[in-house]
């Protein structure tokens, strides 16, 4: 199927205006989002940061189409996704977006290339799973790896269709440091690698200082912002 919008390229691989989320209605609503504005250049490793309630999950599911702001617009290169009727909202995440959670959604009764072999041919699977350190793993199913092993292959099926964003709520969030450090450096990689804009939501200072930029949000605002950061700066920051 071709496309009716262009590819991400050079100039701003994904920008948000003034993002507003609400949830809810009356004297229970909760302004999740209030203003927020940000432009991610191609290739580049953006972090997410706050305390909890700081709307950083939010956002994330507003930038990668997951969830539609109440106000405020989403740009994916000259498209804006804000606007599009849900179907072709979803055509295009499946075209141009990858999305890895907590959870790691594998199918259990398929092996581990199968289930990132799904969106494309065994080759790529097998390039992809040897990039993310699972070469020899291929033959098994999800529920003989450990789980910071089924969250490479969950981060694997999100690569292997070559998208242009690649964003991740906190994927290593049950996992612990050393898979954080894993993920972020995967990441970066992309970044460095394959030209991909990567977007992680962390609590994690050490995997935060593997981005390009850290972005701070508190109570829906974004209060903050580090350029080329570095694990004290980032925990200083945060400390305030």
């Amino acid at each position: 199927m071709t496309s009716t919008a262009t590819r991400i390229g050079t100039g701003t691989a994904v920008r948000a205006q003034d993002l507003h989320r609400t949830y809810g209605h009356g004297g229970s609503a909760v302004r999740a989002l209030r203003g927020v504005s940000v432009d991610l250049s191609p290739g580049t490793f953006t972090a997410v940061m706050g305390p909890a309630a700081s709307g950083r999950t939010t956002l994330l599911h507003c930038l990668a189409g997951r969830d539609r702001p109440s106000r405020g617009s989403v740009r994916w290169g000259g498209t804006e996704v804000t606007r599009l009727p849900e179907r072709r909202l979803a055509e295009l995440r499946r075209e141009r977006a990858g999305f890895v959670s907590r959870a790691f959604n594998l199918v259990p009764s398929l092996t581990v290339e199968e289930n990132v072999g799904l969106l494309a041919g065994r080759d790529r699977a097998r390039e992809v799973l040897a990039r993310v350190g699972l070469a020899g793993y291929e033959r098994h199913r999800p529920g003989q790896l450990s789980g910071d092993r089924q969250q490479r292959v969950a981060i694997a099926r999100a690569l292997v269709a070559r998208p242009d964003v690649l964003f991740a709520d906190d994927p290593a969030g049950a996992l612990g440091p050393a898979a954080g450090l894993e993920i972020a450096a995967l990441l970066r990689a992309g970044a460095d690698r394959e030209g991909q804009t990567c977007v992680l939501v962390t609590d994690d200072p050490v995997a935060a200082a593997y981005a390009d930029r850290v972005l701070l949000l508190a109570e829906g605002r974004l209060v903050d912002e580090l350029c080329r950061p570095d694990t004290a700066r980032v925990r200083e920051r945060l400390g305030r």
